[in-house]
């Protein structure tokens, strides 16, 4: 005896189990969710625990960011605060300048914790905007294909023909220096990568079992995009989003460097090593301090991108 069942209430109406229908429940082991097992934050954090270079690069990030965003109470000076009779000051932990200062005597340590919050801005929004961006266009072409996926596929080929950094060059060079400007310029292609894996992701789970049980549930295209198909995905877009953060700091540190991302009158790591790397011989501090804590924080952000890899990629947990 067959029955169609087309609504998810209907399989609660029939007595499985009974003489009638013997079979258990269909859906109880057909209809699983592969990221059942990360339900939470917690659990990830958890996990992450075990990641020795994911911890040591959380607790730098830490503190990068709690001195980015306490700034303006625990810096020492102002950060345009100038000072010629204390120019290129030699940095002293027992002075009153441990970092030292720079050409106008202005103290780099609290110019370092005020750049910190322009580069962790930059990279927070920029990836934010741009996956966002990415995610939402990779769900549509991947999921429903047809003539939209062929039109975003031949321009998303085209936007990858030009050079990240010549293209944000190009841009900030019409637009002009500001801080909308540089996150427009980096988000105009960000958005690229992030639409690509999204895409690429979606016709593979498309066709899976927990897809076609949604579909048999009477579940609507755009639920199962976002409620079942995504949450499946989004290990592969938080990986990415971590390890590109990296990248969107060290461009906008690049672009302030040639004068072209953040105004000079707001403290920047970029265009704080543009301006020292003129002392390099008898002030070394001025430009290697800040190139420095750029390093730092690049570095901790990948090891937090490599951790979540380990822990979300089910195909190194199985390996």
């Amino acid at each position: 005896m067959s029955v169609n069942i087309e609504r998810a209430e209907d399989i609660k109406t029939h007595a499985w189990g009974s003489e009638a229908y013997p079979l258990e429940r269909p859906f109880v082991r057909t209809y699983r969710r592969p990221w059942s097992r990360l339900q939470s934050i917690w659990d990830v954090l958890l996990k992450l625990k075990s990641h020795r270079g994911a911890v040591v690069g959380g607790i730098v990030v830490l503190i990068y960011v709690v001195c980015a965003v306490l700034a303006p109470y625990i810096a020492p000076y102002s950060p345009d605060q100038v000072a010629l009779t204390k120019r290129f000051v030699a940095p002293s932990l027992a002075g009153a300048h441990p970092l030292g200062t720079d050409q106008l005597g202005r103290d780099i340590l609290t110019r370092i914790m005020y750049g910190a919050r322009v580069s962790i801005l930059v990279g927070v929004l920029t990836i934010a905007i741009s996956m966002a961006i990415g995610v939402g266009l990779g769900l549509i072409a991947g999921y429903f294909r047809g003539a939209f996926d062929k039109i975003m596929s031949r321009f998303t080929d085209l936007l990858l023909a030009f050079p990240y950094l010549i293209f944000v060059i190009g841009m900030m060079s019409v637009l002009g220096p500001g801080f909308w400007n540089l996150i427009f310029a980096l988000c105009f292609k960000g958005w690229v990568e992030f639409y690509r894996l999204t895409r690429a992701e979606v016709m593979s789970q498309k066709t899976c079992e927990y897809v076609e049980a949604a579909r048999s549930l009477g579940r609507s295209d755009w639920a199962i995009m976002v409620s079942e198909i995504l949450p499946n995905i989004i290990h592969s877009i938080l990986v990415l989003g971590t390890l590109r953060m990296g990248n969107m700091i060290v461009m906008e540190s690049s672009l302030s460097f040639l004068g072209l991302g953040i105004p000079p009158r707001i403290p920047a790591w970029g265009s704080m090593v543009s301006d020292g790397r003129r002392y390099m011989l008898n002030a070394w501090w001025v430009a290697t301090l800040p190139g420095l804590a750029l390093v730092i924080l690049v570095l901790a952000i990948n090891l937090i991108g490599e951790g979540l890899r380990d822990v979300l990629d089910p195909k190194l947990q199985e390996g």
